[in-house]
C-alpha cells in the first residue's frame, strides 16, 4: 500500500485520472451486465475511450472539489463548516457528514448534470431519461458514501470515490434489471 500513498503524494491529479478512468467506466461496465444479466462489451471501443477520457476529467473536477471542501479552501469552510451550521472539528462524523452533504447539494447537482452532457456528446443524442434518479442518488448513495470518503486520511479519499463509482454501477445494474 505504501506505493500507493506514494504515487497519490507524488502525482495527485494523474492518480485521480487513472482511479477514475478505470473505476469508473468498470461501474458502467458493471452497470451494463448486471441489468442485462450477461457479460458483454456494452460499448463501442471508441466510446470506451471516450467514457474513460470523461471519467479522467471528471476526477480532475472532483479532486479540486474535495480539496476545495475538505480542506477549507471554499469560502466559509475554514477549518469548520459555514457558521449557519453546526460547528464541527476536521476528522469528525459531523464535519464529515456536513462538507459530504455541502458539497453534493452544490457541486454534485452540476456534476451529475455535465456528465450527462459528456455522456450524450459522441452519440450525438439529448438523453435526459432518467436524470431524475440520478440526482436523486446524491442523497441516498453519494452523501453518505461521501461522509465516510472525508472521514478518511486525504491520500485515501480520492481512491475510495472512485471505488464508490463500481458500487454505484453495481447499484444501478440492480435496480435496472429486466
Amino acid at each position: 500500500m505504501n506505493w500507493y500513498i506514494t504515487a497519490v503524494k507524488a502525482h495527485p491529479i494523474y492518480m485521480a485520472m487513472i482511479q477514475f478512468a478505470i473505476l469508473g467506466t468498470l461501474g458502467e461496465f458493471i452497470s451494463k451486465w448486471i441489468s442485462a444479466k450477461k457479460f458483454f462489451f456494452p460499448f463501442t471501443p471508441l466510446i470506451t475511450i471516450w467514457k474513460m477520457i470523461e471519467w479522467a476529467f471528471l476526477a480532475v473536477l472532483i479532486k479540486a472539489v474535495f480539496v476545495g471542501y475538505s480542506e477549507g479552501l471554499i469560502p466559509g469552510l475554514q477549518n469548520h463548516v459555514p457558521a449557519f451550521l453546526p460547528q464541527a472539528e476536521k476528522g469528525t462524523f459531523l464535519f464529515a457528514f456536513m462538507v459530504s452533504t455541502l458539497m453534493n447539494l452544490q457541486f454534485g447537482m452540476t456534476l451529475v448534470i455535465g456528465h450527462r452532457v459528456l455522456d450524450n456528446l459522441p452519440l450525438k443524442v439529448k438523453n435526459w431519461k432518467g436524470l431524475d434518479k440520478g440526482l436523486l442518488c446524491l442523497i441516498w448513495f453519494w452523501i453518505p458514501a461521501h461522509t465516510i470518503t472525508f472521514m478518511l486520511p486525504k491520500d485515501y479519499q480520492i481512491g475510495l470515490a472512485a471505488l464508490w463509482s463500481v458500487a454505484l454501477g453495481l447499484l444501478l445494474g440492480l435496480f435496472n434489471r429486466k
